[in-house]
């Protein structure tokens, strides 16, 4: 199966924001990659694979939990993403990790090789998500564990919402088709756990993680932010007259206010956390 080249493409553009956005981005989504090392079940001397690691994250917060003993194995389909991870393991000094780019439906190691696979917002872009979770379970282990992180409704976090809202009273924005990639794919319960049963998985589960995405940055800054990690939103932007993008930074500022705190931005979010395992053999 060939790689859905319009969503490399697209987050090829955004690479470089989540580089330089990096250790933000990881201290917002730090409680989603505690929910996955908690459900995939990772610990001391584990070899795991991270699907869709973008700039190295959460294997660079998994790499000092399995300890000198363990790996952690992170790739992503974009080379930019891949690239900018091996940067930030180089200088943070983490040895254990190694960075690869590939699809998560062509996963380029031999069977049974992990004892966990992750994914942190990644499986709701891949274009045929049965084959890649049949390919994952195929490099798992036997008892080996998968453990993913998928957003919940829209209405029920701001962190998008709070933007998009008021973008789309100046842009006309067609809904995406009911299974098209994008960051709501997977936000219906039970709809990820029945793709995990028909690839094969054991025991899969679901729980509602509820959590508060914290930036200790400015309401101005986090707009800045919120919109470079975005591809579709640089888009929208770019459509704006130059009175309309006032108009849209005033409103998406007002917005913010009610999650501004002393020490930043706090919004509510909800993430569905879905597990399985691998069979042992009969």
């Amino acid at each position: 199966m060939q790689p859905h080249h319009g969503v490399t493409d697209r987050w090829s553009d955004v690479a470089p924001f989540w580089e330089k956005h990096r250790d933000i981005i990881r201290q917002m989504f730090a409680p989603v990659t505690e929910a996955l090392i908690q459900d995939a079940r990772i610990g001391s001397g584990h070899i795991v694979l991270d699907i869709a690691t973008g700039p190295g994250e959460p294997t660079l917060s998994v790499a000092p939990l399995v300890g000198p003993t363990g790996r952690v194995f992170g790739i992503d389909p974009v080379p930019e993403m891949a690239a900018a991870a091996r940067r930030a393991a180089d200088r943070l000094g983490i040895d254990n990790a190694r960075f690869d780019v590939a699809p998560a439906d062509r996963l380029p190691f031999a069977a049974d090789t992990f004892d966990a696979v992750i994914s942190r917002f990644g499986v709701m872009f891949v274009p045929s998500p049965v084959d890649a979770v049949r390919e994952m379970l195929r490099v798992l282990k036997p008892g080996g564990r998968l453990g993913f992180a998928v957003w919940h409704y829209a209405d029920a976090n701001p962190f998008f919402h709070s933007l998009t809202r008021v973008i789309d009273r100046y842009i006309d924005s067609s809904p995406p088709a009911p299974d098209a990639p994008g960051a709501f794919r997977f936000a219906d319960p039970g709809k990820l756990c029945e793709i995990l049963s028909q690839a094969g998985a054991v025991a899969p589960a679901e729980r509602l993680l509820q959590f508060a995405i914290q930036a200790p940055i400015s309401a101005e800054d986090f707009l800045t932010v919120r919109c470079e990690m975005s591809e579709s939103l640089r888009e929208k932007f770019a459509k704006l007259s130059s009175e309309h993008l006032t108009e849209v930074k005033r409103d998406a500022l007002d917005a913010f206010r009610q999650y501004s705190t002393e020490s930043g931005m706090s919004f509510p979010a909800q993430v569905l956390i879905v597990s399985g395992a691998k069979k042992h053999p009969a």
